[in-house]
């Protein structure tokens, strides 16, 4: 189904040239320099900073769930470390990292050779950095989710400026949102029809963003406002609603997961046809994908609180259908790369690239992720079994750890000789590459495993169950892995900037099977 304006459509790669951005700049350049090279830096290395912190939360209070009992970690450090660990995570690391990549991106592959608007991507970065600042001060505990009356009830005298982080992680958001969405409008002006499929995914993130995120910006004051009592929106207790929230919060909650996936999912549809050395196998099932993701996105939020009384009835049985309709976009994604991969032979450079390898797992995790969320739209499953145990923590942790979290280290890989000038060691990516696949899967499976077993979410002590402790200890096992391929992955990147081969001009030539073996000498 390749199109002839196809080669267009894949972007310009030619104007690409490895270059050592990093031992040509300054501390203040990397800082406050416009140049999106140095934002999009800029905001990698932030987003890594934030995982490095995210895991560790994660890995503190993992040990702790490895065992039954309270071992060394009571319930208020529990809760506020894992509250840390979400909002890191989620807000630190899987949304900006994807956002800092196409960053660098767009310029190259849309044309305009410069990111439009660099000071609002400026601001953006500032911004979530002070809301960062404001998360570690406060030390929340009232999960990522805030939701009141308990949010309303915790936390010590700081707790306001877990409120403020809040607004501060809309503002940012919103204009990460109006610059990809400025860059997108640019590029389109060449034509709607042969602007690459980055385009179109940076169109979609920005409506998302700037449509969603408002809505942030306002539970969060009002989160503020009804903790000084100033306002009462949220709290029953002096007749606010909680479902008032509820819908409030998952309007930008639930765009909020595709955030991330769409950044991603632009930045598999930059970098796998050029490794691959043809173009994707359908250029306007992906468009349709993308259009269809951004209107959906917004209109299935309730069944992230679908068991609560007041989603019943007409609406209950719409949001099941809406819910179960956003599959159809996702899956013209998986099928689109399926058919990209079998439509040719897979060349011998993909095939030794560890930027493929990333590629292929996190494919495969999303489809994994996917497919079994298909109990999460069913109204009974989720309402009486699913909704509140680690069925849906796994469901996440595949979608965002084990799709975009993959994405985005894939993205990096395939960027560091652009960034460096010199080619990451191939052994330490693939022993990385090795230790996330079995981490991951162990991490996801065992949550699953738990969610089946009706394990609850955010308890930091549960019984002797051998359905329970035997899975708690191998899950922890596997965020131990996933740890350890971090350590490994940032020693690469560190050591390779100073001591890894010169890249060639071309860091990623396609040589296909009977290339590669008329190149060796006969014996």
């Amino acid at each position: 189904m390749a199109h002839e304006l196809d080669i267009e459509r894949m972007g310009g790669r030619p104007h690409w040239t490895p270059e050592d951005v990093i031992g040509n700049m300054s501390l203040k350049t990397l800082m406050f320099s416009n140049d999106y090279r140095h934002i999009a830096l800029k905001g990698i290395l932030t987003s890594l900073v934030m995982l490095a912190l995210g895991g560790t939360f994660a890995i503190i209070f993992r040990t702790e769930l490895a065992l039954p009992d309270i071992q060394f970690l009571s319930a208020r450090p529990y809760m506020s470390l894992m509250t840390l660990h979400g909002m890191f995570m989620v807000f630190g690391f899987v949304i900006p990292i994807v956002i800092s990549i196409c960053y660098y991106m767009m310029p190259k592959v849309l044309g305009t050779e410069r990111l439009i608007w660099a000071s609002g991507a400026q601001w953006s970065y500032w911004t979530l950095i002070a809301g960062a600042v404001l998360l570690i001060i406060s030390r929340p505990d009232f999960t990522w989710t805030f939701y009141p009356p308990m949010s309303l009830r915790v936390g010590g005298g700081l707790i306001w400026m877990g409120y403020l982080a809040i607004v501060m992680v809309a503002i940012s958001e919103f204009l990460a949102g109006a610059v990809l969405l400025k860059n997108a409008l640019e590029a389109a002006k060449k034509g709607w029809k042969t602007m690459p499929l980055m385009g179109w995914a940076m169109a979609a993130e920005g409506v998302l963003l700037v449509g969603s995120t408002p809505m942030l910006g306002v539970v969060g004051a009002v989160m503020l406002t009804d903790w000084l009592e100033v306002t009462a929106l949220f709290d029953p207790a002096r007749g606010g609603s909680v479902m008032t929230f509820m819908f409030s919060f998952w309007f930008y909650g639930h765009p909020a997961v595709y955030l991330p996936l769409v950044p991603a999912i632009a930045i598999l549809y930059t970098v796998l046809p050029w490794i691959l050395g043809r173009p994707m196998w359908s250029y306007m099932s992906a468009v349709t994908a993308f259009i269809l993701l951004t209107v959906l996105s917004f209109v299935v939020y309730p069944h992230h609180f679908q068991p609560a009384f007041s989603v019943s009835g007409w609406l209950q049985r719409t949001t099941q259908i809406l819910t179960l309709l956003i599959f159809i976009p996702s899956t013209l994604h998986v099928f689109n790369w399926i058919a990209t991969l079998w439509s040719d032979p897979i060349p011998a450079s993909a095939r030794r690239s560890v930027v493929f390898k990333f590629f292929i797992s996190a494919i495969a995790f999303l489809i994994y992720g996917g497919v079994t969320a298909y109990l999460n739209a069913q109204i009974s499953v989720d309402s009486n079994f699913i909704h509140n145990t680690y069925w849906i923590p796994a469901h996440f942790h595949a979608m965002f750890m084990g799709f975009v979290g993959q994405m985005a280290v894939a993205g990096i890989y395939y960027l560091y000789p652009y960034f460096t000038g010199r080619m990451y060691n191939q052994a330490m990516a693939n022993t990385h590459f090795w230790l996330w696949q079995v981490g991951i899967f162990t991490k996801v499976t065992m949550m699953f495993a738990l969610g089946y077993a009706y394990f609850p979410r955010w308890v930091v002590d549960y019984l002797d169950l051998p359905e329970w402790s035997s899975s708690q200890l191998v899950l922890t096992g596997g965020a131990y892995l996933i740890g350890l391929g971090f350590i490994v992955f940032v020693f690469n990147v560190a050591w390779s900037a100073r001591s890894g081969q010169i890249s060639p001009a071309d860091p990623w030539p396609v040589e296909h099977e009977d290339a590669a073996a008329s190149a060796v000498p006969a014996e």
